[in-house]
């Protein structure tokens, strides 16, 4: 017979109402906490990576070329000299006989190949790759997918931004390739890369963008993307695609010690690379905006200095007489702090935007001068070869190591750290100033001072202080009274010798605090 075994009911307590209202929040979290997840589920979802990369890179590689390049390289290396024996050795006849047979002629020229890739961006031909892939070659040779190789000649090639068009002849419609929008792309997003590492012919690689905007001093339009996907000696032209097929980059540069791929390559933005090929395309070289100036960075002393807030734009240090800055009222020492709508963050943004500027448009520009903004018109002229839009000169040597004469008029500035003295026949004389050296020029630099930091030299000539014209060293010294009346801690000079001119800011204190740049003892530039 079974048991039946109850036991008494346990009275359930009263809730407090603190633990109900806890209740009833924590209830409320795990629905929005599981909405969310379900969203971001679904998201993530959307953006999944394909389980394969073969259905975007199959129509896309016939696309894609080798490119072999042969150079003559001069006279062959000489072989080794014959051994010199005792007169009457039976040796000697011997010997020259064997080294004559194989030593190679050193008036015969040697041939140098190398190897790169390239991609096909009209089916009549066209083709873009590299400047250093092809530069200097002698015969260039494409090979397409199908092993057929076909001679190219040069279009056009541009050494500043590393981009060069060539165009093979052939009477067949060849596989192309479009370019995509590369400023759409984001830190993160995949990108695929082919081409032709160590010669072994289509090989394709996966990774992400890395970062966007690199600098790596190879020229005055940095603007690289990084990836991390695998880039190698003989990828240098190829192209860097996006999930849709469209090439975003043309893979130029990678960061490595050994020379492989350490996963640091980088390639130049399409949106670059397809401006100057339809140059290339049109007239056989690029046609860039100039301004007309010569710029530098802007740091946390110049804009001290001049009273600017924010450490951001281009410091104009000179402007070409007759140029488009001229003609627009931009003068020494304007801050550019805008350029055709965009801000210029910094100063190696600006020689960018003004060469991808159409020539004889007119713009704004805005420019700090004094403490206030101004908005200008500038209309922007044609880059010629022989003018450059850089970031301003560096330091000539006019004068290093010269010693200070016992010349009446010469004053000590303690507090820059120098002694000065007006331009008179002695110092012209001196230093070698031209006629039109106008300012203060100075005689000697104080070891250890700011001004020996930042490369002032015997002979360099001061010709403002703080935007303010001076001829005498006692105008220097009012400046530097009403700085410190201000309570500023520097003051900015613009600099002359022969580099150009410069804005130099100096601490009034004359000693240097400035920390020394570090740099990376590799390079961070193999063309690959």
């Amino acid at each position: 017979m079974k048991q039946l075994i109850t036991f008494p009911a346990t009275p359930r307590p009263r809730m407090a109402r603190h633990t109900v209202r806890a209740l009833l929040f924590a209830a409320g979290l795990a629905i929005f906490c599981g909405a969310s997840l379900t969203a971001f589920a679904e998201g993530a979802s959307a953006r999944a990576v394909p389980e394969s990369f073969a259905d975007i890179i199959d129509p896309l590689t016939p696309a894609v070329v080798n490119i072999s390049t042969t150079q003559s390289m001069g006279g062959a290396e000489r072989g080794p000299e014959l051994p010199q024996f005792p007169p009457g050795s039976p040796f000697e006849e011997l010997f020259k006989d064997f080294f004559d047979r194989h030593r190679s002629d050193p008036h015969k020229p040697r041939k140098a190949t190398s190897l790169g890739s390239g991609f096909i961006i009209d089916p009549s031909g066209y083709i873009v790759t590299n400047n250093h892939v092809i530069s200097d070659a002698d015969e260039i040779n494409v090979i397409l997918h199908d092993n057929t190789a076909l001679k190219a000649k040069v279009v056009g090639k541009d050494a500043k931004t590393d981009v060069a068009l060539l165009k093979v002849d052939t009477d067949r419609k060849l596989p192309s390739l479009s370019f995509g929008d590369s400023d759409k792309l984001r830190v993160g997003d995949w990108v695929l890369a082919i081409g032709n590492p160590f010669g072994l012919g289509g090989s394709v690689t996966a990774g992400i963008v890395s970062a966007r905007a690199r600098d790596i001093q190879s020229g005055p339009y940095d603007d690289f993307i990084q990836t991390d996907a695998s880039i190698n000696r003989g990828n240098s032209g190829g192209p860097l695609f996006n999930l849709a097929g469209e090439v975003v980059g043309v893979n130029a540069a990678i960061y490595s010690p050994s020379g492989g791929s350490v996963g640091i390559g980088f390639a130049i933005p399409s949106s670059m690379a397809k401006m100057v090929v339809a140059d290339l395309k049109q007239y056989g070289r690029t046609r860039r905006g100039w301004l007309g100036v010569r710029i530098q960075s802007v740091t946390d002393e110049i804009a001290e200095s001049l009273g600017v807030g924010k450490v951001q734009g281009a410091l104009v240090a000179s402007v070409s007489e007759n140029g488009p800055a001229a003609k627009a009222g931009i003068k020494a020492g304007d801050v550019v702090v805008g350029f055709n709508g965009r801000g210029v963050e910094e100063m190696r943004r600006l020689p960018r935007m003004v060469a991808e500027t159409a020539i004889g448009k007119t713009v704004d520009v805005s420019v700090l001068r004094a403490g206030k903004e101004l908005k200008l018109k500038v209309t922007v002229g044609e880059l010629e070869e022989t003018e450059q839009a850089t970031s301003g000169p560096d330091a000539g040597d006019k004068g290093k190591g010269m010693e200070k004469r016992s010349t009446p008029g010469h004053q000590k500035v303690a507090e820059l750290g120098v002694t000065l003295s007006a331009i008179n026949p002695a110092t012209r004389d001196q230093y070698d100033l031209p006629d039109t050296a106008k300012g203060v020029v100075i005689v000697q630099v104080d070891s250890g001072s700011d001004a020996a930091d930042k490369g002032l030299r015997p002979g360099d000539v001061i010709v403002e202080v703080n935007q303010t014209e001076v001829t005498t060293p006692a105008d220097i010294a009012a400046q530097l009274d009403l700085a410190a009346k201000a309570g500023r801690k520097s003051v900015l000079l613009l600099v002359e010798n022969e580099g150009g001119l410069r804005f130099v800011p100096l601490k009034i204190n004359g000693k240097s605090e400035a920390k020394p740049d570090v740099k990376p003892e590799v390079k961070p530039e193999v063309k690959p």
